[in-house]
């Protein structure tokens, strides 16, 4: 669990680690990296500038409207961290990607979208998105100037109060000095999906809609219907119905990703439940991977997560629908991806 005592002690606690930073290891899960990766040297000072305020260059607009935010040339397309700190390899991974002040500007309503898919186990058994992951990008949004940041999502099963609580996320934001927000029936609007091939409309959680910056958290996991519960899949939280999804479950999925369109990906694949997903329950199931992936294109963080369970985009519905909307690129080879290990 994160005890927080300041964003100070956060970025502190990653000095040490920081210096000697060694090119990646296969981990245990089999997977290969693509070809277009690429690893560098974070030093303590890059780290802490990433979670220093008043250095944004890009101003984002509502997450349904904005064009995708095309890194800098001295930017990552994606970034992949290794590490046994949860907090620390997020900061990593926000640092290789430009800081969180690419995607949050000064007053921004920021949303993080994690996975709080039951109130049955705590986030060890990998159903729930990891806490210190949701919380450290709520103390690095503060840090760039969000004027508040609200973290929700719609339970699998059980009820929100409790699985907040059990998942361990509601402590955890609280520490970091954000909002754990009830998901309210009365906040439900039925919308246009103007870039639907399937979805024609939907009915959306409004402030979703609304906010300014909606930051998509899903931790890594199998599920029995779509294969993997990654960024796209997780979006199923923002509308009132997941049911109505799960026909033609795919290209639906895509139709969504085309109206929330989050603007930064950040996976959580620090414990990936491996089988008996979405909601697990053995610990058997559990690959300790200390992984994170953040990018601000989700079909390519998508794709990425999927090589960690031996499969390729391609393989999962919802991220093949995407990418042939144009959503993002399942061809890794072809992008900028920094892989660092601590």
């Amino acid at each position: 669990m994160l005890s927080i005592a300041g964003l100070s002690g956060v970025v502190s606690a990653c000095k040490p680690l920081a210096k000697t930073l060694t090119l990646p290891t296969a981990n245990n899960t089999g997977s290969v990296s693509p070809t277009g990766t690429e690893t560098r040297t974070l030093t303590a000072t890059q780290i802490e500038e990433s979670v220093t305020p008043g250095k944004a260059s890009v101003t984002p607009q509502s997450p349904s409207s904005t064009p995708t935010l095309q890194p800098t040339a001295s930017q990552a397309y994606m970034a992949v961290i290794h590490g046994t700190d949860p907090s620390q390899i997020t900061i990593a991974a926000l640092a290789a990607l430009g800081g969180m002040e690419r995607f949050v500007a000064s007053g921004d309503d920021v949303i993080i979208k994690p996975n709080i898919c039951t109130d049955y186990y705590s986030y060890e058994y990998a159903a729930t998105t990891n806490p210190t992951v949701v919380a450290t990008l709520v103390q690095l949004c503060l840090a760039a100037g969000a004027k508040r940041v609200r973290v929700m999502d719609q339970p699998f099963a059980g009820k929100a109060q409790t699985a907040y609580a059990r998942s361990g996320i509601a402590d955890a934001v609280a520490a970091a000095g954000g909002e754990m927000e009830f998901m309210d029936r009365n906040k439900y609007v039925t919308v246009p999906i103007h870039d639907g091939l399937d979805l024609k409309e939907c009915t959306f959680y409004k402030p979703i809609l609304d906010a300014d910056i909606v930051i998509d958290v899903p931790i890594a996991k199998t599920h029995n219907l779509a294969k993997l519960t990654l960024a796209g899949k997780n979006l199923l939280g923002t509308i009132a119905n997941p049911g109505q999804m799960h026909s033609n479950l795919g290209q639906r999925i895509a139709d969504l990703v085309s109206h929330v369109r989050p603007k930064l990906i950040v996976v959580d694949a620090v414990r990936m439940l491996m089988r008996n997903g979405p909601t697990g329950g053995n610990l058997d199931d559990v690959n300790l991977a200390n992984t994170v992936i953040a990018s601000h294109d989700i079909v390519a963080a998508d794709a990425f997560a999927a090589s960690l369970f031996g499969m390729q985009g391609n393989d999962i519905s919802y991220i093949k629908a995407a990418a042939a909307r144009g959503l993002g690129t399942m061809d890794l080879s072809s992008i900028k991806i920094e892989e660092i290990s601590y």
